[in-house]
């Protein structure tokens, strides 16, 4: 844990525009509450960077930065006017984007996809004809949790186009619209049909229509570049931005694309307590809008804090989380993208919102801030909250430890062994899969090397197990390939290697190496290219 003096919270705690907010913070919740906490939370999960606003009465009431914008110690302060990339965040500006197309009649919500886009399907004919604009956002479409990440994340070149055109291999692993399976995949496909019915990139829809629209300040749907200086770099991600002419849009930007402030994203929370209307008085899109993207369009189980926070129930509306909270409505949610987390929160008959953005992957500490800062808006005090998931983490990480040297790779129970050079030939070739395509498995020296195509360096190293089972590790541990896999190969009656299947060793979900099933194609190593 790092230690913070009070010199060092004064030196790296900066307020902006400290004297223009107004009055009006609710009962309990003190400026000096709100450091304490986010302090608190800081030096337990060890993250350099936080922004914090808090709207209360639909008035921005708090916007400040705590710490600094980059893993470096020496880099600049964060601000209220520091951009972070607020991951799944997005969704509800894509939900919206939809949301102001059926304001405008071109779009029903009960609309079937096919009709707006002829070329779109899933893997089960029947469930592509009753595929409806809703059922991409609700993420119970019969896929796993995950499904198609691997085409978003993980250094991934894919287009938009590709990603549409592999859809259809993407397998169903529970029936239509049953159980709940978060997917980002299909809210690309939700940009994919804003695209479709305005003609124009999703970028520049949702910038111009929305975040220009609203006047969200410090907040854009596309990448930083070189030139922009307030900027938050996340864990384990480069601090060198490209330039705008080399700039490549990711195709993941409408699940998870958005940059932006404290100041931007309270902008707004306050348009959507105030039922689609800015704070600069236009219209963005209607409360009957709000009220459908805000009303629980599937149910989900309930959360571990659920006894604390007296929560009955937990439901998914379109790109949005709600549930009870101490006998209030709560709306919110996160987003986890570029070594970053974000959540946003509202308890809407308070007319209040908390927003935190930090550059850290501990989804713990954001959590722990909102749910502590959101407790004292609803009560007028607040538990322990940061001691509440610093002790969750601490359980878990004790736990996977535990599990690990039992069971894990390289344990007593599962020792690594070294495989002569003719068992390793076995292995090398070009392996295909239907929706992510070629994977290379190769030899360099004495290891066996694995790497995946449309991505930019998705490679590591195969360290073998008994019974044709490996261990990958990757050989850059962020950009959301953190965790290491096991890539069990298959064999046919005659011995000859056929394929391979892969799991992650661990909870990452948008690494959904279950849904690979690639067959061997070749026994030469592919050069694959980005």
């Amino acid at each position: 844990m790092r230690a913070i003096s009070a010199a060092l919270l004064l030196s790296t705690t900066c307020a902006t525009h400290a004297a223009t907010l107004p009055a009006g913070l609710p009962e309990g919740l003190t400026e000096q509450v709100i450091t304490t906490t986010v302090e608190h939370a800081r030096s337990a999960f060890d993250v350099p960077g936080i922004a914090v606003a808090v709207v209360q009465d639909g008035e921005i009431v708090f916007s400040r930065g705590y710490g600094r914008r980059t893993q470096d110690s020496a880099s600049a302060p964060v601000d209220a006017r520091t951009m972070f990339a607020i991951g799944s965040n997005t969704k509800e500006f894509t939900a919206t984007a939809l949301a102001q197309l059926v304001d405008q009649g071109k779009l029903g919500w009960n609309d079937r996809i096919i009709d707006h886009m002829p070329e779109f399907r899933v893997a089960d004919p029947s469930i592509t004809r009753d595929f409806r604009v809703s059922d991409l956002l609700t993420h119970h479409s019969g896929m796993g949790q995950g499904a198609g990440d691997l085409m978003l994340f993980s250094h991934s070149t894919f287009t938009r186009p590709e990603i549409l055109a592999a859809l259809p291999f993407m397998p169903f692993t529970a029936p239509f619209r049953s159980d709940y399976a978060y997917n980002n995949l299909l809210y690309v496909v939700a940009g994919a049909l804003v695209e479709r019915m305005t003609g124009q990139r999703w970028e520049d829809v949702v910038q111009k229509h929305l975040i220009d629209a609203a006047g969200l300040p410090a907040c854009q749907s596309t990448p930083p570049v070189k030139g922009q200086t307030d900027v938050a770099i996340g864990e384990g991600e480069s601090t060198v931005l490209p330039d705008r002419s080399a700039l490549r849009l990711p195709a993941v930007a409408p699940a998870g694309g958005i940059w932006c402030s404290a100041d931007g994203v309270a902008r707004w929370a306050q348009t959507y307590l105030n039922g689609g209307r800015s704070p600069n008085g236009r219209q963005i899109f209607s409360q009957a809008s709000r009220d459908t993207l805000w009303a629980p369009h599937g149910i989900l189980p309930l959360p571990d804090t659920a006894e604390a926070t007296k929560t009955h129930f937990r439901a998914y509306g379109y790109g949005w989380f709600m549930e009870d909270f101490f006998g209030l409505k709560r709306v919110w949610h996160t987003g986890t993208i570029s070594g970053m987390v974000s959540y946003v929160t509202f308890l809407p008959e308070r007319k209040s919102a908390i927003i935190v953005l930090t550059n850290h992957y501990s989804h713990a500490a954001p959590f722990a801030i909102a749910t502590e800062l959101s407790a004292y808006v609803a009560n007028g005090k607040s538990a322990d909250w940061v001691t509440y998931f610093l002790n969750e983490q601490n359980a878990k990480e004790a736990a996977n430890r535990k599990k690990a040297a039992e069971t894990g790779p390289g344990s007593a129970a599962r020792p690594f062994i070294t495989l002569p050079d003719a068992a390793q030939k076995d292995y090398i070739g070009t392996y295909r899969d239907d929706w992510r395509g070629p994977i290379s498995v190769s030899g360099r020296g004495k290891d066996l090397r694995m790497s995946f195509s449309h991505a930019d360096g998705l490679t590591g190293t195969l360290s073998a197990l008994p019974h044709d089972l490996f261990v990958v590790r990757w050989d850059d541990r962020g950009q959301d390939a953190d965790d290491d896999s096991y890539v069990q190969f298959e064999r046919d009656t005659s011995g000859q290697v056929t394929g391979l299947k892969m799991q992650v060793i661990g909870s990452d979900f948008s690494f959904d190496a279950q849904d690979l099933h690639p067959k061997k194609i070749s026994s030469s190593p592919e050069a694959l290219t980005p």
